[in-house]
């Protein structure tokens, strides 16, 4: 039996510059919007918190987000509720 947290979608932006990652971050909430998926992981890592704050700029402005936060047992990871129109 799969369990549920496999089902989730996620990107990986470790090694990733920033302009690397906002285009994939772009890419990979469009991708599963289209698809009518209604939560994605984006996995940042902690380190000095620039993708951290790449990664969140771009969900507080992209038509797509309804919420987002932290995820409370892994700190380098952003847990994304899509919108579902």
């Amino acid at each position: 039996m799969q369990s549920l947290n496999n089902r989730i979608p996620k990107i990986d932006l470790h090694g990733e510059s920033r302009d690397i990652a906002l285009v994939l971050i772009k890419e990979f909430i469009i991708d599963n919007h289209k698809l009518k998926k209604k939560e994605i992981h984006i996995i940042h890592g902690i380190g000095s918190g620039i993708l951290k704050n790449t990664v969140h700029n771009e969900l507080k402005i992209n038509p797509y987000v309804k919420s987002y936060r932290i995820d409370f047992f892994n700190l380098g990871t952003t847990i994304v509720e899509l919108k579902t129109d």
